[in-house]
């Protein structure tokens, strides 16, 4: 069996100081710290929140990745919503017909 004794420190600090030594901060006042009232900042993640929590993983050809991401970027889109209007329009046009 191992010998445990080996694997315990010694104190390294050394004795703590005494009472006068120490630091007298018990006695003085507290300080009371002002909250400062919370701004929200708005930043990019928090202007891209859109309340979507469903993942969806596809396998599309680079081409047709081009072209969603020009007309995301085109019209200031995120994928998701070029997909959905895509998808609103397409479902639009087969109820017409």
């Amino acid at each position: 069996m191992a010998d445990a004794s080996k694997l315990k420190r010694k104190s390294s600090l050394g004795l703590p100081p005494s009472m006068e030594e120490a630091s007298q901060n018990l006695q003085e006042p507290e300080t009371v710290l002002v909250p400062t009232p919370y701004v929200r900042t708005v930043d990019g993640r928090t202007r891209r929140r859109t309340q979507r929590t469903i993942q969806l993983n596809l396998k599309i050809t680079p081409e047709c990745d081009t072209l969603i991401r020009e007309i995301a970027d085109q019209e200031g889109l995120l994928l998701a919503e070029v997909l959905e209007k895509a998808l609103h329009l397409y479902k639009d046009r087969i109820a017409a017909s």
